[in-house]
């Protein structure tokens, strides 16, 4: 029998590459003869270069960036020089885990790293960018990234503002003519799994920026800051970033790569499964066992079960899940089109013993899964 095992990592606790081992160890020791394709997946958010390196075996390169707070750090990013192709990372250079817990405040962050990033990949020469931009800590539309890249944002005195999303609600014009001649030629791809719009109750600032430290004074300026930036890019650029879905993802990095980056803006799970041939490699499977930290409500947003089930489904092939915990009622794991599923949570004493020994308890949970099949 040959099976795909094919998991996003369980946040906290396994990566994806430890998943397929423990899975391994349980199903071999029960059908010896199975065959293993391991394919962990990501969605875009971090640990996607991880991913991605694994199955195209890049090179990372490592630089010093500005963090959210404009402080010096060493980020890296993935470059595959056969396919000149950069995968990039937001979280790396302008991410939530770079700052302590009093430090996060997207009123006060910037994506500049994220630029910087840009910037090395496209003076190395690059043909494609690839940006996964989940983990942010910011809230400026992208202007950070856009500024790193010869964008200049005027107040009404005809001065540059600090790129940060407080200030987005004094930009009064975008100054384009000392962006970077070479980025025009680059062919971008943004991953997200989000679909809110940019601005307004289901926009970035509103359902975000709590996560990520604003207060709800600030929320409100933040808001008003995007729906003004939303303005100014259609105003000089003809481009309507409110209609498009997604723009809101990242405190507005979706809506800042259409505009300043003429991005396509892509679900992370399926630009992941093409960039590894996902859907090709899978043809002939007996099973595909996929899982995440959770499966719960938000699998069916985008996520990676979620594209493991639509590529599966092309082939009618049974999909297994191994998950941490499941909220999702028997009926929803059916409508997903899940043929098994498992949890970590049903096995350990509790949570904390859970998280401590996922790796022991997924490995008794594939055992008994190659026994119930075999």
């Amino acid at each position: 029998m040959k099976f795909i095992l094919a998991p996003d990592k369980y946040k906290g606790s396994l990566t994806g590459i430890e998943f397929c081992n423990a899975v391994e160890e349980g199903i071999k020791s029960v059908l010896p003869k199975a065959e293993i394709v391991k394919m962990p997946l990501a969605d875009g958010g971090d640990g996607t270069i991880d991913i991605l390196n694994y199955h195209l075996k890049g090179e990372i390169i490592k630089i010093k960036v500005n963090d959210p707070l404009f402080r010096s750090i060493e980020a890296p990013y993935l470059l595959s020089k056969s396919s000149q192709t950069a995968f990039i990372e937001m979280a790396q250079a302008s991410g939530m885990h770079l700052l302590s817990k009093e430090e996060q405040n997207c009123f006060h962050t910037t994506s500049y790293g994220t630029g910087e990033l840009i910037h090395d990949a496209i003076k190395k020469g690059v043909k494609t960018i690839v940006l996964g931009i989940g983990g942010s800590a910011t809230n400026d539309c992208g202007i950070g990234m856009a500024s790193a890249l010869g964008y200049k944002f005027i107040d009404k005195n005809g001065k540059e503002i600090n790129p940060i999303g407080k200030n987005l609600l004094k930009i009064h014009k975008i100054d384009a003519s000392n962006v970077i001649g070479k980025l025009k030629t680059i062919n971008f791809k943004i991953a997200s799994d989000v679909t809110n719009p940019l601005y307004g109750k289901n926009g970035a600032a509103f359902i975000y920026a709590p996560q990520k430290g604003a207060n709800t004074h600030e929320i409100k300026l933040l808001n008003q800051g995007l729906e003004n930036i939303a303005n100014i890019i259609f105003n000089q650029f003809n481009i309507n970033v409110q209609k498009i879905e997604g723009s809101g993802a990242a405190g507005g990095m979706g809506a800042g790569g259409i505009a300043f980056l003429n991005a396509n803006l892509l679900l992370g799970i399926e630009l992941i499964k093409e960039l590894i041939d996902f859907d090709n490699k899978i043809k002939d499977a007996d099973w595909v066992i996929t899982g995440e930290g959770k499966l719960d409500q938000q699998t069916f947003s985008g996520k990676t079960i979620q594209g493991v089930m639509t590529s599966a489904k092309k082939y009618n092939i049974p999909v297994a899940a191994f998950c941490g915990s499941i909220s999702l009622l028997k009926k929803e794991q059916s409508d997903l089109g899940i043929s098994y599923v498992s949890s970590i949570i049903e096995k350990a004493k509790n949570l904390d013993d859970a998280i401590a020994n996922s790796y022991k308890y997924l490995k008794i949970i594939s055992t008994e899964f190659g026994e119930k099949i075999s």
